[in-house]
């Protein structure tokens, strides 16, 4: 299915980068909000109070200009309206020479609302001036006497200048602007680090890099650090069982080799001659078989299941001593229904190598589980020498061996045993735990995994 956010209009409107992306989602809405609350703003505000303020003005207007109207002359116009425009703070010019046509300055938004009040309010304007000077109206009226005019401050009408909220709104959004520039620089930041860090592995480079940022960045880092851990551990590993395979495979095939050329061409080998070359291809199905288990992984492919865990082990046990092996589930606590989540062929595989590892270096293996609400707990403990506190660790590594006491009641094995074990836990989100057995005083294996 296509992505339908990669259209050719996406291409062209949409930036291709993740902080151009991040920042038209965060400055986009604002920069809308913005302009419409602004709008709106001065639409109701100034405009609405300009109005009323210039209402209330057009009826001194009104009142000195009925004065102006009926006196009997010139003069006595003139005195009229003086006698009245002072107290109330307005100027008379009688006569005057008017502008024509209305002016006002382009950014003057609370101008067109003062001369359309003036106009409706006073019949006999001739034109409403307040680009002459911007802190004064002037208004141009046509009387018996002619034509006068009548001035007063701009601020009578107008509660302030549009315009200046404007600039406030301007600084303040830059500055704010700045700001979430920055914070989102900061933010991608771990992003740039993370996509860098997952370029260069593509590379074949490993460079550092350490989780940081946001927690959902975070959890992406250390699921990038998982993955890249991961494939360098399985690479190791292929690279130590390509050497382990040429190595373990020597000896057999020189023994059998030093065999066939002591065999006489005229007598047919004895028994005892064949028994040994038997011996050498068991222990080469043996080590090959191990090989092919380690290396296999087409059951971590498969989707976990949801298994009752004590009819799962109950299972494992029962196979186990129908094939002549000394294995039992001791105890098992919890809820023998209770259920838990895993891949049940990885997980047989695991559970059958560390019963097979404690069976061949003591003489019984002795099973324990406990289900608790997280997580589910396998342990299978030995009565066999254990292994030294200092060699916990290597014992875990593949085609490790160790003490020749270790082995001493079966034939050399791969030393894979542990090793895909502890594999099969992590694949489980868990671990293998290694230790001192105390009901047997041998070694106890513990597969711990997340239920």
């Amino acid at each position: 299915m296509s992505n339908q956010t990669d259209g050719p209009i996406a291409r062209t409107l949409v930036p291709r980068g993740l902080y151009a992306r991040a920042a038209l989602i965060l400055f986009l809405p604002v920069v809308v909000v913005t302009l419409v609350v602004s709008v709106m703003f001065l639409q109701r505000h100034f405009e609405g109070v300009t109005r009323q303020m210039t209402t209330s003005m057009s009826h001194e207007l009104t009142f000195v200009a009925r004065l102006i109207d009926h006196a009997a002359g010139p003069e006595a116009a003139r005195r009229a309206g003086i006698s009245v425009a002072r107290p109330l703070e307005l100027t008379l010019e009688l006569p005057t020479d008017p502008v024509e046509g209305d002016q006002r300055l382009f950014y003057d938004f609370s101008g067109r609302v003062v001369t359309q009040v003036l106009r409706d309010a006073l019949p006999n304007v001739i034109s409403v001036d307040l680009a002459s000077d911007d802190n004064r109206v002037v208004v141009a009226l046509n009387g018996p006497v002619g034509p006068y005019a009548l001035s007063f401050d701009r601020r009578r009408v107008s509660a302030s200048n549009p315009h200046q909220l404007l600039v406030l709104m301007v600084a303040t959004s830059l500055l704010m602007t700045g700001i979430a520039t920055i914070f989102l620089r900061n933010q991608l930041r771990p992003i740039r680090r993370l996509a860098a860090a997952a370029e260069e592995y593509g590379k074949g480079r490993i460079v550092p890099y350490r989780p940081s940022g946001a927690a959902e960045i975070r959890s992406a880092g250390t699921a990038f650090l998982d993955m890249r851990n991961r494939l360098e551990r399985q690479n190791e590993q292929r690279k130590l069982m390509m050497s382990g395979i040429s190595h373990d495979l020597r000896t057999p095939l020189t023994r059998l080799r030093l065999s066939l050329s002591m065999a006489c061409p005229d007598a047919p080998p004895d028994a005892e001659e064949f028994a040994a070359m038997e011996a050498d291809i068991a222990e080469m199905n043996r080590m090959v078989d191990g090989f092919l288990d380690y290396a296999r992984d087409e059951a971590q492919d498969r989707p976990p299941e949801t298994v009752v865990a004590a009819g799962f082990l109950e299972t494992i046990v029962a196979d186990a001593q129908r094939a002549g092996q000394s294995a039992t589930l001791v105890q098992f606590e919890g809820d023998r229904q209770g259920e838990a989540i895993f891949r049940p062929d990885m997980l047989r595989r695991a559970l059958e190598n560390l019963i097979g590892n404690a069976v061949r270096y003591g003489s019984v293996a002795e099973m324990d589980a406990s289900l608790g609400p997280r997580s589910l707990r396998i342990g299978i403990e030995d009565d066999g020498p254990g292994i030294p506190e200092d060699s916990l660790d290597a014992a875990m590594r593949p085609f490790t061996r160790l003490d020749p006491s270790r082995r001493r009641n079966s034939a050399q094995g791969a030393g894979l045993g542990l090793a895909i074990a502890a594999d099969v836990a992590r694949a489980h989100g868990g671990q293998l735990r290694l230790g001192r057995g105390p009901r047997l005083g041998g070694l106890r294996a513990e597969i711990v995994i997340p239920r």
